[in-house]
C-alpha cells in the first residue's frame, strides 16, 4: 500500500511560554500513537514535532491513505445459550449476528472455543481499515483531549456576544486554523471549530506572505522560515538562539559568557519565533547590588540573559533574545535597556535600604509572622532550631560549634524581613550572608546562614562548613519533627512543606559528611524542643526516613537485596552504610555467600517459631553430637575475628570471616535435631543457634541475600 508523508498543524493565540515544549510533545505524540493504533502508520514511520509560540505541529513519515483490512474475531456467547439441543441458531444468537451485519447462513462457520469454564461461539469477519480522514479524525480529538493543559479558555467561533445558536469552544488558546496535508492533498478533517486546509500565518510583523501556503507536508517547516519568517522547530528554535548567544558573548572578548540557565533557556525559547540576539548593557554603579539580585530581576522579570566575566563575576552588560530583525536595532536595544534600569535601581534601593537595619535587630519582628497554626510564629520556630542546633553542635565540636550554630541560627531566618527577599523570594539566604558580612559578622556565620536551606534540591552542594551543616540539620528536623508531629504527611505526589527533600537533605549530610550522628537519638533529641505542640511521632519519621534512603540507595544502584540487607538492621549512623553495602556485594560474591544466606534465613525462622525467649548462650557441656561441637568451635573461632573487624568498621573483612563457617552450618542441620525432646538439649541448641544468627547479622541481615 502506498504512503505518503503527513503534517497537521494547529495554529493558535500565544501559547503558554512554560508550557509550550511541554504541550507540542503531547500534540505531536499523541497524533503519531493513535495513527499507529489504527495501522494507518507502519512501525518505520517517524515523527518530528514542531512547537512555536503561535503553532503545534507535526510531521509523520510513511503514512497510508486507509488503514489495511483486519480479521476480528468476535466473542458471541455461550454454546448453550446460541444453539439449541438439536444444534440450531436460537433467536438470541440470530440477533446478535444480526447487530453484525450477519445473518443465519453465517452460523455453519461460527468457531467454538473455551471460555473460562464453558464453551463460547465466536464469530470471525473482516473488517473494512479506516480512511485517514476518518482515523486522523479520532487522532486530532485524541490529541487535543490529551493535552497537558492547566487551565483552558472558552471563547465564540464567531465574534460577539454568546447568543442562542452561537457555538462556543474550550482550548488552551483560542485557535485560528488548522492544517492537514497527506503529502499536497488537504485531509478533511475538522477541530475546534475549524476545517482543515494548507494556509497559516507566519511572524506577525516579518512574515514575506499573508496568509502562508503550505504546497506539501515535508516543505512545512521550509515554507515557514521562508515565507513565513518562522523556524517551527522548538528544538532548531533553540539551538539557534544557543549559537546567537555564544557568538555574541565571544564578539564582546574577555571571556564573557551569558548564564547558563535551561529553563530561562527553554522559556524564551517559547516566545519568540524568528529569534536575534542582541547586545545591551546598563550602569555600572548598579554592579554594587550583590550580582544574585541583578541576574534574578534580569532572568525573572524581563527574561534577559546576563553576562559574566571569565571569573564567573556579572558585567554591565547582557543579552536580549528579540522576536525582529530590524535594519537599525539601535531602537530595539535601547528600549531594553531603559526597561531593565528601573528593575536595577528597585534592586539597589531594596539592598540600600535593607542594610540600615542589622539582621540582629530583626529577630524580634519574627514574632509576628506566622508559622503554621499549630506550630506558632517563625520566632517559636527559631527558638526550637536553635535548641536542636546547639545540642548537635555540642555533639560534634563542643562549646565553640555550638555556640557559632546557635548565633546563625538565630539570624538565618531574619532576611524574610528584608524589603530584597519580599521582592524576591528565591534570594532567601543568599541576602543573609550578604546583610551578615555587612553587619560585620564571621564569614563562617554567614555562610552558615546562606547554607542552612541547602541541599535546596537532588544534586545541590552541602553545606561549605560545618556550622551551616549544623544548622542545615537542625531546620530540616525541626520540619520533619514538628510536620509529623501534627499528622501533617506527604500524601501521593502532594508534599507542601518539601519533606520528602528535607528527609534527603539530612541523609545526605549524615551520609556525605559521615557524621557520628546516631539518628534515632537526632530525632528524639528535637522532640523536646516543640513542648506540648505535636505528638512523638518518632517511629513513622524513622520509617520515612528509612524509606528516603532505601529509595536514594536503589537510584544510585545498590539492589534491592542488598539495600534491604543492610537497612533491615536500621544502622543508626548513616555514613556507614555505604561500607555495608560494599561489605554486602563483597560477601554475595562468594561461593560460601548462598548457602550460609540460606542457612541464616533458616535460622531466623526457627528463633521466631521458639516458645519464650531464646538467649544466645551456649554450654558446653550440653553439646553432644559432633556437628554441633564442630559448629560451637567454628563461631569461637570466626566470631571474635568477625566482630573485632566489625567494632573497627572493616565490614568487609567482617562478613569475609564468616566463609568458614559455611561446612559447620551444613553439617550441622544434616545432623543435628534442633527441638530435641530434652528441653535443657533444645534450649542450648536454640541458644548456639541464636549465637549465629548474632555473629552474622551484624553489618547486614544476610538472610535478605537469600533466593
Amino acid at each position: 500500500m502506498s504512503t505518503q508523508n503527513l503534517l497537521v498543524e494547529l495554529f493558535v493565540e500565544e501559547l503558554p511560554p512554560k508550557a509550550l515544549k511541554k504541550l507540542g510533545d503531547a500534540f505531536a505524540g499523541v497524533l503519531f500513537e493513535q495513527l499507529k493504533a489504527q495501522g494507518l502508520s507502519g512501525t518505520n514511520a517517524t515523527l518530528t514535532s514542531f512547537a512555536s509560540p503561535r503553532r503545534l505541529a507535526a510531521h509523520i513519515t510513511s503514512v497510508a491513505a486507509r488503514a489495511g483490512d483486519k480479521s476480528v474475531s468476535q466473542k458471541l456467547m455461550p454454546v448453550s445459550v446460541g444453539l439449541d439441543a438439536a444444534g440450531n441458531a436460537t433467536p438470541a444468537l440470530l440477533k446478535k449476528l444480526q447487530a453484525l451485519g450477519a445473518d443465519a447462513s453465517a452460523v455453519p462457520s461460527l468457531k467454538r472455543a473455551p471460555d473460562g469454564k464453558v464453551e463460547a461461539l465466536y464469530y470471525d469477519s473482516m473488517v473494512q481499515g479506516l480512511t485517514l480522514a476518518e482515523g486522523l479524525q479520532k487522532a486530532l480529538a485524541e490529541a487535543i483531549a490529551k493535552l497537558p493543559i492547566p487551565k483552558v479558555m472558552t471563547y465564540q467561533l464567531e465574534s460577539g456576544c454568546d447568543l442562542p445558536g452561537w457555538s462556543s469552544v474550550s482550548f488552551v488558546r483560542p485557535a485560528h486554523a488548522l492544517v492537514a496535508l497527506h503529502g499536497s492533498d488537504v485531509v478533511p478533517v475538522q477541530a475546534l471549530g475549524l476545517n482543515a486546509g494548507n494556509t497559516t500565518q507566519g511572524h506577525r510583523f516579518e512574515a514575506a506572505v499573508s496568509p502562508v501556503v503550505v504546497q506539501h507536508a515535508d516543505r512545512y517547516a521550509a515554507t515557514l522560515a521562508q515565507d513565513g519568517a518562522v523556524i517551527a522547530s522548538f528544538a532548531e528554535r533553540r539551538a539557534e538562539i544557543v549559537r546567537q548567544l555564544a557568538a555574541a558573548a565571544a564578539q564582546l572578548g574577555g571571556g564573557a559568557r551569558p548564564i547558563d540557565d535551561d529553563a530561562l533557556l527553554d522559556e524564551v525559547t517559547a516566545l519568540v519565533e524568528r529569534p536575534n540576539v542582541l547586545v545591551c548593557q546598563f550602569e555600572r554603579q548598579f554592579l554594587d547590588v550583590p550580582q544574585e539580585c541583578l541576574i534574578l530581576t534580569m532572568k525573572a522579570n524581563q527574561k534577559y540573559f546576563p553576562l559574566l566575566d571569565a571569573s564567573g563575576k556579572l558585567t554591565n552588560q547582557f543579552l536580549v533574545v528579540s522576536n525582529i530583525r530590524p535594519d537599525d536595532a539601535s531602537h530595539v536595544i535601547g528600549g531594553n535597556e531603559r526597561v531593565v534600569r528601573p528593575r536595577l535601581a528597585d534592586a539597589k534601593f531594596f539592598f540600600d535600604q535593607d542594610r540600615k537595619k542589622t539582621l540582629a535587630a530583626r529577630v524580634a519582628g519574627l514574632d509576628k509572622v506566622v508559622y503554621h497554626n499549630k506550630l506558632g510564629t517563625q520566632g517559636e520556630r527559631v527558638a526550637r532550631v536553635r535548641a536542636i542546633a546547639k545540642a548537635i553542635g555540642q555533639q560534634l565540636g563542643g562549646d565553640l560549634l555550638a555556640a557559632k550554630a546557635d548565633q546563625a541560627a538565630q539570624l538565618a531566618k531574619t532576611d524574610l524581613l528584608t524589603d530584597m527577599v519580599g521582592e524576591f523570594p528565591e534570594l532567601q539566604g543568599t541576602m543573609g550572608r550578604y546583610y551578615a558580612l555587612n553587619d560585620g559578622l564571621s564569614a563562617e556565620v554567614a555562610d552558615a546562614i546562606e547554607d542552612h536551606y541547602k541541599p535546596r534540591f537532588a544534586g545541590d552542594d552541602l553545606p561549605r562548613n560545618t556550622t551551616g551543616v549544623v544548622v542545615a540539620l537542625a531546620d530540616k528536623l525541626e520540619t520533619l519533627v514538628g510536620m509529623f508531629g501534627i499528622g501533617n504527611l506527604p500524601t501521593g505526589d502532594k508534599d507542601p512543606f518539601a519533606l520528602r527533600r528535607h528527609a534527603l537533605g539530612v541523609i545526605r549530610m549524615l551520609t556525605e559528611q559521615d557524621l557520628a550522628l546516631d539518628l534515632s537519638a537526632l530525632l528524639a533529641g528535637a522532640l523536646p524542643a516543640f513542648g506540648d505542640k505535636v505528638s512523638d511521632a518518632t517511629a513513622a519519621l524513622t520509617d520515612f526516613i528509612y524509606d528516603r534512603l532505601a529509595g536514594s540507595l536503589r537510584e544510585q544502584g545498590y539492589s534491592a537485596q542488598e539495600v534491604d540487607a543492610v537497612l533491615a538492621l536500621r544502622p543508626q549512623r548513616l555514613g556507614d552504610v555505604a561500607k555495608r553495602l560494599a561489605a554486602v556485594r563483597a560477601f554475595a560474591a562468594l561461593p560460601e555467600a548462598p548457602a550460609l544466606a540460606a542457612a541464616n534465613k533458616r535460622v531466623g525462622n526457627i528463633l521466631k517459631k521458639a516458645e519464650g525467649d531464646v538467649r544466645a548462650q551456649v554450654n558446653d557441656a550440653l553439646l553432644s553430637e559432633s556437628a554441633e561441637v564442630s559448629l560451637a568451635g567454628a563461631l569461637k573461632s570466626v566470631a571474635p575475628q568477625a566482630d573485632s573487624a566489625w567494632a573497627s568498621g572493616q565490614y568487609t573483612e567482617s562478613l569475609q570471616a564468616l566463609a568458614a563457617l559455611k561446612a559447620p552450618v551444613d553439617d550441622f542441620f544434616d545432623q543435628v535435631m534442633v527441638n530435641a525432646e530434652d528441653p535443657a538439649l533444645r534450649a542450648n541448641r536454640l541458644g548456639l543457634l541464636a549465637t549465629l544468627h548474632a555473629a552474622m547479622n551484624r553489618v547486614a541481615d544476610l538472610s535478605k541475600l537469600a533466593a
